[in-house]
This record gives structure tokens, C-alpha cells and sequence, in this order.
């Protein structure tokens, strides 16, 4: 008797609650959206990689000159040397030579350019950043589908270490570490991801998976999400995160593609949509 006089008061804080949690997470994805879109339009953001110079053993010219090996858009008609040499790339610049380590921060600067030193198993390249690129020129945003909170889905977390194999668009095949997978229910059926660390020390799994709306919603080579690390036996997915690789921006990013397992048999139609080049 008594839950029927107390039940008109409680709804309306009930019905608050689930209201302000719904604005809560369309804000979180909004925020979301917005970081995204400024990270890649940002100076040195995917969208300034303008150029991928594979480097042979030795010297190889640059600078803006046609005749050099890396013509570049702006800077000297002969702006210098990189120079490959057992497993390491030292750059000849303005006179001065420096080692640039791969993957890292080092830059050589050439007039308004950037020049990173990228290795790809066991290849070398030089990757060109330019403020002026068209691709950041042209940018025009990102279509989404609608966020959704159905696609934000608690797993089982499966301790499984192994190291599998991630093929990039290059044809290269690189082991990665894996600390497990993550089991999910959806749309009334069980599914599983495997994610990979990126680094020794990373304090995120990173997912690359494909689903059924790849190649027509979505970016054909599949997309990415990360997840917090597993808290009692479970992690957080969530798909409304699925973004596009960098090699939808560019085509000078040389981007994972999905182990076996992370192809869903199932449509994820949460996250980014294709991005057109228009």
C-alpha cells in the first residue's frame, strides 16, 4: 500500500535521472566529435601528411628542385641529404648532420616543412608534413551516425596473451602484443574483439575491426576505437569511438588492417561514417 503512494513522487526523479544521464553521454560524444576533428586539422595533424619517400641505401637528395630523389613543395632547390646507412638515417641539412630516430619526434625542417623519419619493417621513409596541405585545405568534416548508448557495451574481458600478426596496407606483416579479447553481447548475440598494445608500456587497448557496413557506410579497410584497460574482468567498448584510419585523410599513412577475428559478422552503424574527398 505504501508503494503506491510513494511511486508519483519517485517517477519524476526517476525519469530526471535517466534524462540528464541521456544529455550526459550525447555531450561526452559531442566532445568527442569535436576533439577528434581538431586533432586531425591541427598543425602536424594527419591531415598535413603530404608525402611518403621510401629511402634507398645511401644518399638521397631533397629539396625542391625536380631532379632531387624527394621533391618537396617548398624550401631550396637543393635543400640536402638524408642518408641511409646500416639501419640508420642521418639528415644533411643547412649544412649540419644530424641522426633522426624512427617513429619519433625528430624533424627535419625545410622551409614551412616537416620531415619525420618513419621505418616499416624493415624499410625506411621519410614522411612530409605540410600546414598547407590540400588534404587540410580541403577538410570539410566528418558525417556520424546518430551516438547511440546501445553501442556502448560492457564485455567479459579474457585474459589471452599472444602476439598476432597485423598486416598494414603496404603488404607488411608486423607482430603485435595482445593482452586478451573482449566478449560482448549485441543485438542479442555474442561477439568478440582482440585488441593490441601499441606500446611496451600503452594504458589503452587498441581495437581494428571491420563490420558489415565497411565498404558502404563506412571506410572500406575497417576503423579503430580504444577502451580502457580491463577493471575486474570486464572493459568498456565503445563503438559511438569508432573512428576512421588516417589512410581515409591520406593517402601517405601506412595503416594496420584487422586481424581475422576482429571481422564482425554483424553492422556497427555507430561511430564515423566514409569521409569523401570532395
Amino acid at each position: 500500500m505504501i508503494w503506491r503512494m510513494v511511486l508519483p513522487a519517485v517517477l519524476p526523479a526517476i525519469a530526471g535521472v535517466a534524462l540528464f544521464a541521456a544529455a550526459s553521454f550525447q555531450t561526452e560524444i559531442a566532445t568527442w566529435r569535436h576533439n577528434r576533428e581538431e586533432l586531425l586539422k591541427r598543425d602536424g595533424g594527419w591531415l598535413t601528411v603530404a608525402g611518403l619517400f621510401w629511402l634507398h641505401e645511401g644518399s638521397n637528395t631533397v629539396g625542391r628542385d625536380p631532379g632531387n630523389e624527394i621533391v618537396l613543395p617548398d624550401g631550396p632547390a637543393r635543400a640536402g641529404t638524408f642518408e641511409l646507412k646500416n639501419g640508420k638515417v642521418t639528415a644533411r641539412i643547412d649544412g649540419a648532420d644530424r641522426e633522426l630516430w624512427p617513429d619519433s619526434l625528430d624533424v627535419a625542417k625545410v622551409g614551412r616543412l616537416s620531415l619525420f623519419v618513419i621505418k616499416r619493417s624493415d624499410k625506411f621513409a621519410i614522411r612530409l608534413k605540410d600546414p598547407d596541405s590540400e588534404y587540410r585545405r580541403k577538410f570539410h568534416g566528418i558525417e556520424y551516425f546518430p551516438a547511440k548508448e546501445e553501442y556502448r557495451v560492457t564485455a567479459k574481458w579474457v585474459p589471452a596473451v599472444q602476439k598476432i600478426p597485423i598486416l598494414n596496407i603496404l603488404g607488411q606483416t608486423e607482430p603485435m602484443e595482445s593482452p586478451g579479447y573482449a566478449v560482448f553481447q549485441l543485438h542479442g548475440k555474442e561477439y568478440r574483439l582482440r585488441p593490441v598494445l601499441e606500446t611496451a608500456d600503452a594504458k589503452e587497448l587498441f581495437y581494428i575491426f571491420r563490420d558489415q557496413t565497411a565498404g558502404k557506410e563506412t571506410y572500406g579497410a575497417g576503423r579503430f576505437f580504444y577502451s580502457s584497460m580491463p577493471v575486474d574482468g570486464r572493459v568498456e567498448l565503445d563503438f559511438n569511438k569508432a573512428y576512421n584510419p588516417p589512410c581515409a585523410f591520406t593517402p601517405y599513412a601506412t595503416c594496420p588492417l584487422p586481424p581475422a577475428e576482429n571481422k564482425l559478422p554483424i553492422r556497427i552503424e555507430a561511430g564515423e561514417k566514409k569521409y569523401a574527398d570532395h
